[in-house]
């Protein structure tokens, strides 16, 4: 299990559906397991209904954890998408 503490960086603020969706996509083309933690919550990264129960903010810290044959480009591919300039 490879995990990452990260600090989201985003210029539009926050994560509403779009970007959350466009997050889950990119995890979802991983094997490995890949969850995201807030808080107190923990979420599975490829659960939409998880992922919109976190309401991530530019700023925000959060704790990105994978497990799997694919971990490393899994944490990579979370970290470009939580630091997206899009």
């Amino acid at each position: 299990m490879v995990s990452r503490n990260l600090t989201i960086s985003t210029p539009y603020g926050g994560f509403d559906e779009k970007p959350v969706a466009l997050l889950i996509q990119a995890a979802s083309r991983y094997d490995s397991r890949i969850l995201i933690e807030s808080g107190e919550k923990t979420v599975n990264a490829k659960s939409i209904m998880g992922m919109m129960t976190l309401i991530l903010s530019s700023g925000q810290k959060v704790v990105v954890s994978a497990e799997g044959a694919d971990e490393e480009a899994a944490i990579a591919e979370m970290e470009k998408c939580l630091s997206s300039n899009n």
